[in-house]
């Protein structure tokens, strides 16, 4: 499916998303391309993909998408603010959400831009059903869309918009630069790019957690950019590029207007949404990273997934939610 903004392949809440020429009006798909996809709100972390570093099924990660991204709303919303403020008087009468997963970006946007035509397009129908519902749920229905496409290809029966945003999905296409250029194209004169790229990798644990080796969540990163490097290099039409996102927005014909990072800072104790989120991203990691894991951080896994000992991840004191979410801008003249 296209990325939803889902599980910020490096997230933001952990926050809260593909091939060929389709877009059909508001109807949800079932399944998403290994080379072109998009996801919009899901921040998904590397966490987020499969074994060998595959692709997930972003349809079976529904529930978890939505719950990362709403752990990240007030990240949204100080982004679309920072949006608004970036495209000043400039009228806005509609606005893409390349990738909106489950549609928390694109209500967010939309209370943003409330003159606007807010469309939120996926690869993922059921995500795209989603969107609908807390569309409806927020009184948004009648300037909330949603379009099933494939990205890159897709958006060419898109339309235009004044401001175009995509959470995380440009990582999931082989050819990043030619995806912005794509992208840039769907811009109206004057209108804002905006990238929701990297950041900060989400930390809940402190260093030294009193079992097992210290700096269990520093090896799990590493592990996870192995797998999510190995799952670039599979995509379609895959080419390597140095991830300089000012400088690929200026290849694809924009001017920089800024880079911004958001913190969403979720202090110990975790209440239970927010900490049943943190115990199933430990669930994925233990799941997808099991064979590159010595015994040792297994066995630490274990522990913090059984939901019986005080050390595990539902019942400890210390668990919190701490990670930076970096938007890229630009402007097309």
């Amino acid at each position: 499916m296209t990325p939803p903004a889902h599980p910020d392949d490096h997230p933001a809440p952990d926050g809260d998303g593909s091939p060929g020429p389709r877009a059909h009006d508001s109807r949800p798909h079932g399944h998403h391309s290994h080379g072109q996809h998009s996801h919009g709100q899901h921040s998904h972390g590397h966490h987020a993909h499969g074994p060998g570093g595959t692709e997930p099924d972003w349809e079976a990660l529904a529930e978890h998408l939505e719950r990362e991204a709403e752990l990240g709303v007030p990240f949204l919303e100080a982004a679309a603010a920072w949006l608004h403020d970036l495209l000043g008087p400039r009228e806005v009468t509609r606005v893409l959400d390349l990738g909106s997963g489950p549609g928390v970006s694109t209500t967010a946007l939309a209370h943003a831009f409330p003159g606007a035509e807010t469309v939120a397009v996926d690869s993922a129908r059921g995500l795209l059903e989603r969107a609908r519902a807390r569309a409806a749920r927020e009184g948004l229905a009648s300037r909330v869309t949603t379009r099933e496409a494939e990205l890159p290809d897709g958006l060419t029966d898109l339309g235009t918009a004044e401001l175009v945003w995509t959470s995380n999905v440009v990582h999931h296409l082989g050819d990043q630069r030619a995806a912005l250029e794509t992208f840039a194209g769907a811009l109206r004169p004057g209108g804002v790019l905006a990238v929701r790229e990297r950041g900060l990798p989400a930390r809940f644990l402190p260093r030294d957690i009193g079992i097992g080796r210290p700096g269990l969540q520093a090896r799990l990163d590493a592990v996870e950019e192995d797998r999510f490097s190995a799952m670039r290099a599979e995509l379609p039409g895959h080419r390597r590029v140095v991830e300089d996102w000012p400088a690929l927005l200026v290849a694809a014909g924009l001017a920089p207007t800024g880079s911004r990072s958001f913190l969403t800072d979720l202090p110990a104790p975790l209440d239970p949404v927010a900490r049943t989120h943190v115990r199933d991203r430990l669930q994925r990691s233990r799941d997808n990273l099991a064979d590159s894991l010595d015994a040792e951080d297994l066995a630490t896994l274990d522990v913090l997934l059984d939901d019986a000992s005080p050390d595990g991840i539902l019942r400890r004191p210390d668990v919190f939610f701490l990670t930076a979410t970096t938007v890229h801008t630009a402007v097309r003249a």
